[in-house]
């Protein structure tokens, strides 16, 4: 959205936006809990941590904000896997080229034993992990997640070398459970399960991402409220709706966005309200 159309509003960005600033994006208090865990405990004693939930409950929006936080850390060296569904030979390409290591992927060994001694040589300079972390998990194969977590450790699993941070939806959850992975999942550390959001959620988020963006008065509580029942408790969800009324807002040049609007620009008959999915028995 150009600035000429955020203008009408008075709007510093496009509150619904996915290229939000850091500080417009919202967290749940609940969050801060698992942001202290990370920082001051898993990225010194290491292994694996897991951040699951469905599509558009705010897995990437959680490592985004962990990942600014993890890297003010002095010293601290973060990695961002960005291509999880490689195969091993890129995989080991991708992880030399992330910290600095010449491999050759042809002689894995090499490889293995190259990114173990730079870790080792990190943890004795600062006592910290090495951190390591990789959206969209669920997209990782079977044995480079297990070469992963090969990678991780020495001395018999007794000395993490690594702070990996995985995020992924139910398939990696699932995936964790079979015989192949069951190693891996019994190694998780740390645990966030992201669920779908209550109302009194939702309806923080809006009021946090308006204010961010300079104008609290952008909607009616009647419209935002309509925005809370029928987005089945996905942040995703309520972001794309309120962005098409917002674009349409602007092209009318409304003065403020209502529940008359949402039923014009809805067909109310395909957004009746969604019930979330129950959540999964843990």
């Amino acid at each position: 959205m150009n600035k000429t159309l955020l203008s009408v509003y008075g709007l510093k960005w496009n509150p619904f936006s996915t290229e939000l600033p850091t500080e417009a994006l919202y967290l749940p208090p609940r969050l801060l809990d698992f942001f202290w865990r990370i920082e001051y405990v898993h990225v010194r004693e290491g292994g694996f941590a897991l951040i699951h939930g469905d599509p558009g409950t705010g897995k990437s929006v959680v490592l985004r904000v962990l990942a600014e936080r993890i890297e003010r850390i002095p010293e601290l060296t973060v990695g961002v896997l960005s291509h999880p569904q490689s195969n091993l030979a890129d995989f080991y390409r991708e992880l030399g080229d992330l910290f600095g290591v010449n491999l050759r992927p042809h002689n894995r060994w090499a490889g293995f034993k190259a990114l173990r001694e730079r870790w080792i040589a990190h943890l004795e300079a600062t006592r910290q992990r090495t951190v390591l972390l990789v959206d969209e998990a669920q997209e990782m194969s079977v044995s480079t997640l297990s070469e992963l977590r090969l990678l991780a450790s020495a001395r018999f699993d007794s000395r993490p070398l690594l702070a990996v941070i995985l995020a992924g939806d139910s398939r990696l959850t699932e995936a964790m459970k079979t015989d192949e992975l069951l190693p891996l999942g019994s190694r998780i550390r740390c645990r966030l399960t992201l669920d779908y959001a209550s109302r009194e959620d939702l309806s923080a988020c809006l009021d946090h991402l308006l204010a961010t963006a300079g104008n609290t008065a952008l909607m009616t509580p009647a419209l935002k409220q309509t925005l809370c029942e029928h987005c089945g408790g996905n942040y995703r969800v309520l972001t794309n709706l309120a962005a098409q009324l917002l674009a349409v807002g602007a092209q009318r040049e409304l003065a403020q966005l209502d529940e008359k609007l949402y039923f014009e620009v809805f067909d109310a008959r395909t957004t009746a309200p969604v019930k979330p999915r129950v959540a999964r028995q843990r």
